[in-house]
């Protein structure tokens, strides 16, 4: 019968380990972020803090975290908390340098965490003919709250070198050769070197240097990242392993920000487009893999990113080849629409701003909807560019929201544009929405639609047209505003509109004396647009009128009209 007690012991102790490891897996992500971020970095500075936090759970376990260092393992208190394969393992890099142990007190994470991380990522790129290595590294840093064991690698009797005490001196590559040339040494009599090839039947000839030059040369210019990304989406194809793939997307999460810092915006099209595919050819892939996978491409068309890269490229002094960037443009998404839009008119760099326009027309071709939601943006000069995007593309899903635009106190340029717009667009739904600006307030706007609708004949729109032209409303137009009225009741009234037009050019007519010259000389303009028989009869008579300004009409009309 199992103890309760000892269950719960080891509970405990399992729950200690488990707060180690997590601190153990911070570090390494922290010293990963280290080696491909600069140190203002975001990623880096998050990966710095999930560290700090992680020290906590720790302390209250222990003031002085005591790790013992093997070959592929890191121990705590007997208990593995690291373990990974050799030639990747944190372990082996303390190991081969000869730590044993390393303590870590509570404090370390505040002021020597960061020159921890930078000595350990130094001492892994550190050439091979370096003098250096990570016990030199680290004796430099002279921590006060980091201590370690270590032994001397280079020997079996050596003692660890006592504190205050200067690092022994090295046996460089240097001093082997000058004791080499000093003192020959008889036995090497023996081996053979390769100067005494160099001229035998046996050497290589210039047909073969100069294909092991073209190898070693298109192995040089291969795209490394191209080739290390192809193999991580075939592993993550291949191995349904969900520690597996759940590491692969970590490790592209974090590289597309390190891609777009250094400006290499082709890989980052290139893994976006891979995505896809992945998503759609793996086996076995969990629910969660799969949201990764789609919200990473979303990731990018983000306001925020779409603004921190436009910047950064108008900022550059060398801008990337115009193909990377069409590349990359041509994967962001319905969301970047309104961002690009803002940014455009501020973007100084002509081939970037024609790039994101043509990126523009595809997403707001494909996507609609995405240009309507921008119709509703707080910006009035994301609105204004939307307005034209759609008259331009003519979309005619954008309509409702176009007419929307229409009503309430918009200024007027924005009101003109979207009567443009409309029609651009030009489908009776669009018309539906000019006939509700017949009546504007603001004049432009009444000109433009009442034109555009006369144009268009929309014969819905005769009734407030006509309302206009034989009510008094515009007596008091300037004479352009009245020509527009007057032409566009012709257009939509045909020749029911002689009746009404006839007794307004006559002097005698309805309104007798009191005709204004203007109106007499618009109702002639609106008769040569009806054309018919009884309406050029009229304008003939209006030829002897003693008003120039009618006479003048008259002939213009007749003229029009043939």
């Amino acid at each position: 019968m199992t103890d309760p007690r000892s269950s719960a012991a080891r509970g405990e102790v399992e729950a200690d380990v488990a707060a180690v490891s997590t601190l153990v897996q911070a570090f390494l992500k922290a010293l990963r972020a280290a080696q491909l971020y600069l140190p203002n970095n975001p990623v880096y500075l998050t990966a710095l803090e999930n560290v700090r936090k992680a020290f906590p759970p720790v302390w209250e376990l222990t003031d002085v975290l005591s790790l013992i260092v093997l070959e592929a393992e890191l121990k705590w208190e007997g208990n593995v908390v690291l373990s990974q394969p050799r030639a990747e393992s944190l372990a082996w890099l303390l190991f081969k340098d000869g730590l044993r142990s390393l303590r870590i007190a509570q404090g370390a994470e505040d002021e020597e965490l960061v020159r921890l991380l930078q000595a350990i990522n130094k001492a892994r790129n550190l050439p091979p003919e370096s003098e250096d290595d990570l016990l030199t590294l680290l004796w430099e840093q002279d921590f006060q709250f980091i201590k370690y064991d270590y032994i001397e690698v280079s020997g079996e009797d050596q003692r660890p070198i006592a504190p205050g005490e200067e690092p022994p001196v090295e046996v460089t590559r240097e001093t082997i050769e000058a004791e080499a040339e000093a003192e020959p040494d008889p036995r090497m009599a023996g081996i053979v070197r390769l100067e005494d090839f160099d001229s035998t039947l046996y050497f290589l000839d210039e047909h073969d240097i100069g294909y092991l030059r073209a190898e070693i040369d298109r192995e040089y210019q291969q795209d490394l990242r191209t080739n290390t990304l192809a193999i991580l989406f075939d592993i993550f194809e291949l191995q349904p392993f969900p520690a597996v793939r759940a590491e692969i997307l970590s490790i592209i999460e974090n590289f597309i920000p390190y891609l777009l810092g250094i400006g290499d915006f082709r890989v980052v099209a290139q893994i976006i487009r891979e995505l896809r595919v992945v998503a759609d050819r793996a086996r076995e892939l969990l629910p969660e893999h799969r949201t990764t996978l789609q919200e990473i491409p979303a990731r990018l068309s983000d306001a925020e990113a779409i603004g921190q890269l436009l910047q950064a490229l108008d900022e550059s002094t060398s801008l990337p080849p115009e193909q990377e960037l069409s590349d990359l443009f041509r994967e962001l998404r319905a969301e970047a629409l309104e961002a690009i839009l803002d940014w455009m008119p501020r973007m100084h760099a002509e081939g970037v701003r024609d790039l994101l326009g043509t990126a523009v027309q595809r997403i707001a071709a494909a996507h609609p909807d995405a240009v309507a939601k921008a119709l509703g943006s707080e910006n009035p000069a994301v609105v204004q560019a939307t307005v034209k995007l759609a008259g331009r593309l003519k979309l005619p899903p954008t309509v409702p929201a176009l007419g929307s635009l229409l009503i309430g106190g918009q200024a007027q340029d924005l009101k003109v544009a979207v009567v443009e717009a409309l029609a651009s667009i030009g489908t009776p739904t669009a018309m539906q929405q000019l006939e509700r600006v017949v009546a504007d307030p603001l004049r432009d706007v009444r000109v433009a639609a009442v034109r555009v609708l006369g144009a268009r004949r929309h014969r819905a729109a005769l009734a407030p047209v006509e309302a206009a032209v034989l009510g008094r409303d515009l007596r008091n137009a300037d004479l352009s505003e009245k020509t527009a009225f007057f032409e566009a009741f012709g257009m939509l009234a045909g020749p029911d509109g002689v009746r009404h037009l006839v007794p307004l050019l006559q002097v005698g007519g309805m309104f007798k004396k009191k005709t204004d010259p203007e109106i007499r000389a618009c109702a002639a303009m609106a008769l040569g647009k009806i054309g018919t028989a009884e309406a050029r009869e009229a304008l003939q008579s209006a030829l002897q009128d003693k008003d120039p300004l009618v006479r003048n009409a008259a002939g213009r009309a007749l003229e029009g009209g043939r």
